[in-house]
């Protein structure tokens, strides 16, 4: 067992108290959902108010469950909350407020793994150009969602995408392609990664494309935390201006986001643990397929039958 995986309460409080810059975005990741959730309640008698279907308590606790199981996978690997979460969602309630609520997890998610991996502002110099076709792209997806469905044809391409993306790597040998960290590849899928986030809620682009380049676990999903920062926080703000983030919708990512708190500890304490690079690209590959999968079963029917 690696020593970073073991926890030290008292050495984290110490470390928040000196204003140490890992423990104060942890600690500003949990506290600003806690407050959301406890500022916007709606009451006992309005929890599911807004939902439109038919949502019981058994349905809540499905919800709960995928959101700690998807947190544990994206606390492993860095990716993977939205592309878990969004489909079993959308199944049950409106697929729009199912992308809409979720865009507040994944943001407390990635608060905080940006200041667990000490990822700051050394990673964005870096890669500006990627962040900020990534938010160009997520601009343009947040109008497409605001005006149109997305239907299952944009999701059904993502999985098309994941599909290349792992035999590619699996025939190759998980083949590392540093040319692939090159402006053109910047454009193409920091403005598509964008979009693609913006209008489902799924951003499976970005983690394939740094994979093809960058395999140090730490870096990679330091780097993924960055990045999807930015975004998610571009779309919350820009949801709110446009109407499609009400208090109710705010509350109920954030009660979700409390929930989600526990798989995102389980998986950071995994990743935590002796994980040799072979054994996390594997991890990785398999993730992404799984995705795959469920994506054509979502949208295969829908489709062709």
């Amino acid at each position: 067992m690696s020593s970073e995986a073991k926890v030290n309460p008292r050495q984290f409080v110490q470390n928040l108290l000196q204003f140490q810059y890992r423990e104060v975005m942890m600690a500003f990741a949990t506290g600003a959902v806690l407050i959301g959730a406890i500022a916007l309640y709606p009451g006992a008698g309005n929890v599911g108010s807004e939902i439109q279907a038919d949502v019981g308590t058994s349905t809540l606790i499905l919800f709960f469950v995928v959101a700690v199981v998807a947190a544990v996978v994206k606390g492993t690997i860095g990716f993977g909350y939205a592309l878990i979460t969004t489909p079993v969602f959308a199944t049950v309630i409106d697929p729009t407020m199912a992308v809409v609520v979720l865009t507040i997890p994944p943001w407390m998610i990635n608060v905080f793994q940006v200041g667990e991996t000490n990822t700051g502002l050394a990673y964005v110099r870096r890669e500006w150009l990627l962040i900020s076709l990534a938010l160009a792209g997520s601009l343009v997806g947040v109008f497409f969602l605001s005006e149109y469905s997305t239907g299952p044809v944009i999701p059904f391409l993502i999985g098309l995408l994941l599909l290349a993306y792992v035999l590619f790597e699996i025939t190759k040998d998980f083949i590392v392609i540093e040319e692939a960290h090159n402006p053109l590849a910047l454009g193409s899928v920091g403005f598509g990664g964008g979009f693609l986030l913006g209008a489902a809620n799924l951003g499976p682009l970005l983690p394939a494309y740094l994979h093809t380049f960058e395999r140090n676990t730490e870096r990679y999903v330091g780097g993924l935390s960055m990045i999807f920062l930015f975004v998610f926080t571009e779309r919350i703000v820009l949801m709110w201006f446009n109407g499609l983030l009400t208090p109710y919708q705010l509350w109920l990512g954030c009660a979700i986001a409390l929930v989600t708190l526990v798989g995102l500890l389980i998986g950071t304490y995994l990743r935590r643990l002796e994980i040799n690079e072979q054994r996390f690209n594997y991890v990785v590959i398999a993730i992404l397929f799984i995705i795959a999968v469920n994506i054509f079963r979502q949208t295969v029917p829908a489709l062709f039958f």
